[in-house]
């Protein structure tokens, strides 16, 4: 369900705000908190975290496929409603999020 705002955000720092007080903090397994990322576009903001890379092999030392789920956030510029979209690469989240909010 989207969350409102009572004014949008005119800079990625506000937009950031907006997520911070609106979700909780993604940590890593030890509680240490994940830095968060922006990437601003025509029409919102989209808030990812940035996970570390951790190499996972199977007992034979192929690698594994990373573990799916997780979600990017994307905040409005025009209304500062805030939405979820699936953790894609960063240009087929903003995709994704013009198709649904046409």
């Amino acid at each position: 369900m989207p969350q409102h705002a009572d004014t949008p955000p005119t800079t990625s720092e506000e937009a950031l705000g907006l997520v911070r007080s609106r979700y909780a903090e993604p940590r890593l397994p030890d509680g240490t908190p994940v830095p968060l990322a922006v990437e601003e576009f025509d029409i919102g903001y989209l808030v990812y975290p940035l996970f570390p890379r951790v190499s996972r092999t199977d007992s034979a030392g192929n690698p594994l496929p990373a573990p799916p789920g997780g979600a990017k956030i994307v905040v409005s510029k025009a209304t500062g409603e805030s939405v979820t979209v699936p953790n894609l690469p960063t240009e087929s989240a903003i995709a994704l999020y013009r198709e649904q909010n046409q």
